[in-house]
């Protein structure tokens, strides 16, 4: 009988099947109840009204054999009662009654004798020494000065103890549950993930097949590679993880059978290591957890640039590569200004004042003659119009006056003087820059080598000659006499 009864407990509540019992699909019973309330536990989100499930559908896991149990939209009221267990109960029950009604001595259970007094009970326990030991070990024995208490006190203690820790086991291990779902999720969504990212580095490398498709291959080994990296670490969680939730559920069912034990010395023995090792089995601790975002696979994103330069250097794109790219196209726009800036100041320079003035043919001089002996002049005051004689454009290349350095011609006298006469010969010979006409306070030139040597002077003066007004001065009257 007493296996029968433990055949007829429900594994949620502990205790014996309260009408109607449902068979789920791994063929385990349950109460409907219990049933019901497994089943709001695992979708707390699905509406609720009048303490039943209602909406479409659902899943649970069997407490038993943890298969998942998927309902319809009827609920937990969608699963087949079990009127075979109904009828067993009600059998089993009615036996009960008349098993009790009959008197008969009551058996009494195996008692443990103490293994120093053979003829004493054991009926306390030593704190002191976690052991079950009796009263004459206290006084006269080995436990007379160790701490002792009523047998029963420690008994229904740490069978509180055992209540809890049990329950607080069965709830670490609906979490354990839950993180191995999310698991399995993250095993898929990386799945998901690989081959979105996979399809897309080959819908891009298509349209350059000829060229990348080396390239495509290495591509899509590196996701591969860190795809499978990341399947096997998420796995390596979940096996650790269902290890451990094998264990708790084993130290669960240990737990209630312990329970079960009538003999208090008997259970205190096995009591204590398996509280020792249900407390560690609670300890998730040494389980690592995935992290946020391992999932993702973002940073696959390829860059496809158009340049056929380009196309072997392709990688995956990283902030480092992106903020390296500013840096080239800043520095190439800045040696692009500083081209620009140079060929414009070329221009400038080939246009303006570079280009050399052109030379005046200079005559041939004779064998015998003396060559040209060059004048410098030393600076003069402001310049007056009696210093140039311009009254023949087509003339020689220079025409100018031989003024003595410092001294000034007479305006007033008849007599031609040293600043009336045109020094020929040396017009003829040498060529001497012809000074621009200039209001009185531009300053005069200071040596004809000087003005013949440097030719950006004398493109300067030429065009600004251009747009000015040429005037032309007569000192004829200067030579009639009065």
């Amino acid at each position: 009988m007493d296996s029968l009864e433990k055949q007829l407990i429900c594994p949620i509540c502990l205790e014996m099947f309260t009408k109607p019992v449902v068979i789920l699909p791994c063929q385990h019973n349950l109460c409907r109840k219990c049933a019901n309330d497994i089943f709001q536990a695992s979708n707390p989100y699905l509406p609720t009204r009048g303490g039943s499930t209602v909406g479409s559908g659902g899943r649970f896991r069997c407490p038993s054999c943890r298969h998942e149990v998927v309902l319809d939209r009827h609920g937990v009221y969608g699963l087949q009662r079990n009127l075979l267990v109904e009828n067993i109960i009600d059998m089993y029950k009615q036996e009960t009654i008349s098993t009790s009604s009959k008197v008969e001595p009551e058996q009494k259970p195996g008692v443990l004798m103490c293994e120093v007094h053979e003829d004493e009970k054991i009926n306390i326990y030593c704190v002191t020494c976690s052991a079950p030991t009796c009263s004459l070990c206290k006084v006269f024995g080995a436990h007379q000065h160790c701490e002792v208490a009523p047998l029963n006190t420690v008994y229904d203690s740490q069978k509180l103890e055992m209540s809890e820790s049990v329950a607080m086991l069965v709830g670490n291990n609906d979490r354990i549950q839950a993180i191995i779902t999310l698991l399995e999720e993250s095993c898929r969504t990386v799945e998901e993930n690989g081959r979105r990212q996979k399809s897309h580095v080959c819908e891009s490398f298509d349209h350059l097949y000829a060229l990348l498709e080396e390239r495509k291959g290495e591509l899509t080994l590196k996701i591969s590679s860190e795809q499978q990296e990341k399947l096997d670490y998420i796995k390596g969680l979940q096996r650790r993880y269902t290890e451990h939730l094998d264990k708790s559920a084993k130290l669960v069912e240990t737990g209630i059978q312990t329970m079960e034990e009538p003999e208090m010395a008997v259970f205190l023995q096995t009591a204590k290591p398996l509280l020792q090792k249900i407390s560690e089995s609670r300890n998730t601790s040494h389980l690592e957890k995935l992290e946020r975002g391992y999932e993702n696979m973002d940073h696959f994103t390829a860059n496809f640039q158009p340049e056929r330069r380009a196309i072997l250097k392709i990688d995956f794109i990283k902030e480092e590569d992106e903020a390296e790219d500013d840096e080239e196209d800043d520095d190439d726009d800045d040696d692009d200004d500083d081209k620009v800036d140079g060929q414009a100041r070329s221009q400038s320079q080939a246009s303006g004042g570079i280009n050399p003035t052109p030379v005046q043919q200079k005559p041939i001089l004779s064998s015998d003659s003396t060559p040209p002996v060059p004048r410098t002049f030393a600076q003069t005051p402001p310049p007056s119009p009696a210093q140039t004689l311009n009254t023949n454009p087509t003339s020689s290349p220079a025409q100018t006056t031989n003024t003595s350095p410092g001294h000034n011609a007479p305006l007033t006298s008849p007599t031609p003087g040293p600043a009336q006469t045109t020094n020929t010969n040396t017009a003829q010979n040498t060529p001497l820059a012809t000074p621009a006409p200039s209001s009185a306070h531009n300053p005069p030139s200071t040596t004809t080598t000087e003005a013949s040597s440097n030719p950006a002077g004398a493109g300067s003066s030429q065009s600004t000659d251009e747009g000015l007004p040429r005037h032309v001065f007569s000192f004829s009257w200067l030579n009639t006499p009065k």
